[in-house]
């Protein structure tokens, strides 16, 4: 009680949740297999300084604070711990600026992606971080988890077009970062340092944004393959003869094959992978020629290259239903992160599909192909402790051999509570000592996001 009276004397009542039935709600991302705790009090501020009202008095009271963006983040980083504030950032969602010539935009966290995007097309501009929950993910979030998308082989990843940062501490006060020029190399890069920290570090209350000139519109083509590892050669060729493709995407037969059940898109049995390339670049259909024809050199056995925008998405439309059509296979799904170097690609896609027998489960891949980002998604029946036990051990299992071949844990959705464990066997005993110890100077107390990443 003493907690809520002091956060109502610096927020007005309809900013402060305390019926047990609503701030349960609030409890957990979409991640499975994360334990969240139960909530104190939900508090939505609108302003910064209502965020720091929060941060002092949580500070004063040894609360724990869980930030929140729109949660639906796949790690577990927006979990509520027994005991705490949810901190939940929906409210502040004003974009504050857009400037052509300095190709910024400044936005409060709260902002949804996808309303951004839309309202810099409107100057022409173009903010390419772009995950497949755009319509609903926030900038905060976004920025919590540094995250990606479909077109990162081009543009980057969301730490690309981060500038400047406005954070509250854990003690309440408010630091500014970065800037908004084109350059400055002032000091240490803290901005890049919240950059991915899960809320673990500080809360950001408002960001500085590049843009770029918005590009002109892609078209895309589709190449069906024998094998996977045909499917690999093709991706690691279209990289190392220099093209730029704006999207680089790879589905294995799992995810076909459940896609053409939802949707009837008719690809062949025989597709045991299929490539998706676009390009915006001022000659797409000569860009898409050229990669067809690394395309077939490398075995497919049929490329159809889109000749209009809407041919485009029809042939897209296939990598967009993978998730939902995955979801269909099974009453729950785990979604994996995997990085791998490009080269080694074909080897984590084979390596999985192994791991699939050898737990008896299905896990479809979708793959970021052109940045090597995987996502395996392990479907399994919740209802069912056996396979619910096989489906983390098969999840664990892709995680070592992603290690195994060179590269991470975790691309574009974050450590949270999910990742922990692996986190440490990927930084190695000296990375996580010294990782606390940043955390320990920001946040001396713990009281911010305690259990995640470490």
């Amino acid at each position: 009680m003493d907690l809520i009276a002091r956060l109502r004397a610096g927020l007005p009542g309809e900013a402060i949740l305390t019926d047990p039935d609503v701030t349960g709600s609030y409890a957990n991302d979409m991640a499975s297999f994360c334990d969240a705790g139960t909530p104190a009090v939900v508090v939505l501020p609108r302003t910064v300084e209502q965020v720091r009202h929060v941060m002092r008095t949580a500070t004063e009271l040894r609360v724990p604070v869980v930030p929140q963006g729109a949660r639906t983040g796949l790690s577990g980083a927006a979990n509520a711990s027994d005991g705490c504030i949810v901190l939940s950032l929906v409210k502040m969602d004003r974009i504050i600026e857009i400037n052509p010539v300095d190709r910024i935009a400044v936005v409060e966290p709260g902002v949804i992606n996808a309303v951004l995007s839309r309202a810099v097309n409107e100057h022409g501009l173009y903010y390419p971080p772009d995950p497949s929950s755009w319509e609903q993910c926030s900038i905060g979030g976004n920025i919590g988890t540094a995250s990606g998308g479909l077109c990162c082989v081009k543009y980057g990843v969301t730490a690309e077009y981060v500038l400047g940062l406005d954070v509250v501490l854990a003690d309440g006060r408010l630091l500014t970062t970065g800037r908004r020029t084109a350059k400055g190399v002032a000091g240490y890069d803290l901005t890049r340092l919240f950059v991915g920290s899960e809320g673990s570090l500080g809360i950001v209350v408002r960001a500085v944004l590049a843009l770029k000139p918005e590009p002109p519109g892609q078209l895309a083509l589709a190449a069906e393959f024998p094998s996977t590892a045909a499917a690999c050669e093709a991706v690691c060729e279209i990289m190392a003869r220099g093209h730029a493709p704006s999207l680089l995407e790879l589905m294995d037969r799992t995810s076909i094959r459940a896609v053409n059940e939802m949707a009837q898109m008719g690809l062949p049995d025989s597709t045991e992978a299929l490539l998706l390339a676009a390009f915006d670049t001022p000659d797409p259909a000569a860009d898409l020629a050229a990669v067809g024809a690394l395309c077939t050199a490398a075995g497919a056995t049929e490329v159809v290259p889109a000749e209009t925008a809407a041919e485009s998405d029809l042939l897209l439309q296939a990598r967009r239903l993978t998730l939902t059509a995955l979801e269909r296979v099974k009453s729950a799904t785990m979604i994996d992160d995997v990085c791998v170097p490009r080269s080694r690609l074909a080897e984590l896609l084979d390596g999985t599909a192994a791991i699939a027998e050898k737990y008896d489960l299905t896990i479809g891949v979708c793959a970021h192909a052109g940045d090597g980002n995987t996502h395996p998604t392990v479907c399994f029946d919740a209802a069912d402790p056996d396979e619910s036990r096989r489906a983390r051990e098969s999840f664990d299992a892709i995680m070592a051999l992603g290690l195994q071949l060179g590269g991470t844990i975790t691309g574009e959705h974050g450590v949270g509570v999910l990742k922990k464990e692996w986190l440490v066997r990927e930084l190695g005993p000296v990375g996580v000592e010294l990782q606390r110890g940043i955390k320990g100077v920001f946040d001396p107390l713990g009281i911010l996001n305690p259990g995640k990443l470490f």
